[in-house]
């Protein structure tokens, strides 16, 4: 059976690569963004899909559609874009969420929604599985973020238990690939535009701390699981990949992948409440999803340093100052 599925934060790096399976899978897909991170490159391919279309719409505001699914995307995500306007993140969270999940409840709809690993703040627990309850600072400037991430969380099982909305949650851990965009302030995108441009890799800190680092299209095949799981499993579930790496170890690579002359400097200090450490516990994922990523660090890498070098930088504006 065809669905009509909404997309918000469809033009998005995450959303994009969405909307292409799911178009490709012949469902009806309307693809809905605000364009403040995104960019309309990631989409044009789609426009003149039959089953495709696009609203510019900002998620804060109501949304009427009949939808039979809906991925709740819409977020900055990159801590330079979330903190340039935090109560605007903040209230795309909660706001988004809210009117998400009320439209899920006129119509019927199954939702999704992107949580963050975020919510588990600098961990104390390492790898964090979904019983932890983080050590987040609630008054801190990545709070916007992680908080309005936690509020969303605690919507959507409010919704569940009080409405019957039949909810999806899943815990999206650091993420990357073709179309991520080149000044989000990421540290893949950082790395590599900063390699293939001859400059040096800048460090926060040591380069130390760690991340766990998985493929787009192995994330998407997570939230497509997900949202296709019977009703007894609403989550919320984690969705990373368990190999972990040193960011040093991914300035590396980056270097030895875009044969750059690039040196690695150690330029700033750890930003305030970065987490140190970041390790899903996927054994959730593997148990109730049958999903755990296939694609390694390494061909990830090789695949987004393609792209990047297949785009005109010049074409991408930083969506805000910090980056």
């Amino acid at each position: 059976m065809i669905k009509r599925i909404l997309v918000t934060g469809g033009a998005g790096f995450l959303g994009s690569h969405l909307c292409d399976r799911l178009v490709a899978s012949g469902q009806d897909v309307v693809c809905v963004d605000n364009f403040f991170t995104s960019q309309k490159s990631n989409i044009d391919h789609l426009l003149d899909c039959h089953n495709f279309e696009l609203i510019r719409h900002d998620v804060t505001h109501p949304l009427w559609l009949e939808v039979d699914e809906i991925f709740n995307l819409a977020c900055p995500a990159a801590p330079g874009h979330y903190q340039y306007n935090p109560i605007k993140t903040i209230k795309t969270s909660v706001m988004g969420a809210i009117n998400m999940l009320g439209l899920a409840k006129r119509v019927r709809a199954k939702i999704l929604h992107a949580s963050t690993s975020e919510v588990y703040g600098d961990p104390d627990v390492h790898p964090q599985p979904e019983s932890y309850r983080g050590n987040v600072n609630p008054i801190g400037p990545r709070a916007c973020y992680d908080e309005g991430k936690r509020a969303a969380e605690t919507l959507m099982f409010d919704y569940y238990r009080q409405n019957n909305v039949n909810i999806r949650l899943v815990r999206i851990f650091n993420t990357y690939g073709p179309r991520m965009h080149p000044y989000d302030g990421r540290v893949v995108s950082n790395f590599i535009r900063q390699a293939l441009g001859g400059e040096d890799i800048t460090l926060y800190g040591d380069g130390s701390q760690s991340r766990s680092f998985c493929y787009v299209d192995d994330l998407v095949d997570g939230l497509l699981r997900m949202m296709s799981a019977g009703d007894d499993f609403v989550g919320p579930v984690n969705l990373g990949n368990p190999d972990e790496f040193t960011i040093r170890e991914l300035a590396e690579q980056v270097i030895d992948l875009t044969g750059s002359g690039s040196k690695i400097i150690r330029a700033r200090p750890l930003p305030e409440d970065d987490p140190t450490q970041r390790q899903p516990e996927i054994t959730l994922a593997r148990q109730k999803l049958d999903w755990e990523p296939k694609v390694k660090l390494r061909d990830g890498l090789a695949r987004t340093v393609d792209w990047f070098q297949s785009v005109d930088l010049s074409r991408f504006r930083a969506p805000t100052p910090n980056y």
